[in-house]
């Protein structure tokens, strides 16, 4: 049984995660990395959602404004062990819940296009590709996802 608390992004348990998610990113990005990584500090973020195992921490995401009415879906991650049980997709909800809570009407992402898993959780989660937005436009290896909420 999984539990999920808001907070944000001061929450020491979400520090460890977002290391992990960082190295496995410098991985998958390749020389691109200090690019995608200049989108992804966490010091602005002010609703960080984390998943707990028994205390553990296990998984995260976060939200950050993008503009009036739009939500971006930032720093999500399951530690690997943890994959495949269904927690990214709680965390997504649980981030869509709070997003529409705070009268936000649709939530947008960018993820990697090597990010195989991350395309086919957002797919399965009801998202819909659209036209790479801001600092994505015109960046290749970048697929930008929205949801109506």
């Amino acid at each position: 049984m999984y539990q999920f608390k808001r907070t944000d992004s001061e929450d020491p348990d979400f520090h460890p995660l977002v290391a992990e998610l960082d190295k496995d990113l410098a991985i998958r990005d390749g020389e691109e990395h200090a690019f995608f990584a200049q989108f992804n500090k966490i010091s602005t973020i002010k609703y960080v959602v984390m998943a707990y195992e028994k205390e553990i921490p296990v998984g995260c995401g976060a939200l950050k404004k993008y503009e009036t009415g739009i939500m971006e879906i930032k720093r999500m991650f399951v530690s690997p062990e943890q994959r495949g049980k269904g927690i990214a997709s709680m965390i997504l909800a649980e981030l869509e819940k709070w997003a529409k809570e705070l009268g936000f009407t649709s939530c947008i992402l960018e993820t990697g296009k090597k990010q195989h898993e991350a395309i086919a959780l957002y797919a399965k989660c009801g998202y819909s590709v659209m036209e790479n937005y801001g600092q994505y436009a015109g960046v290749a290896s970048s697929v930008c996802f929205e949801k109506k909420l």
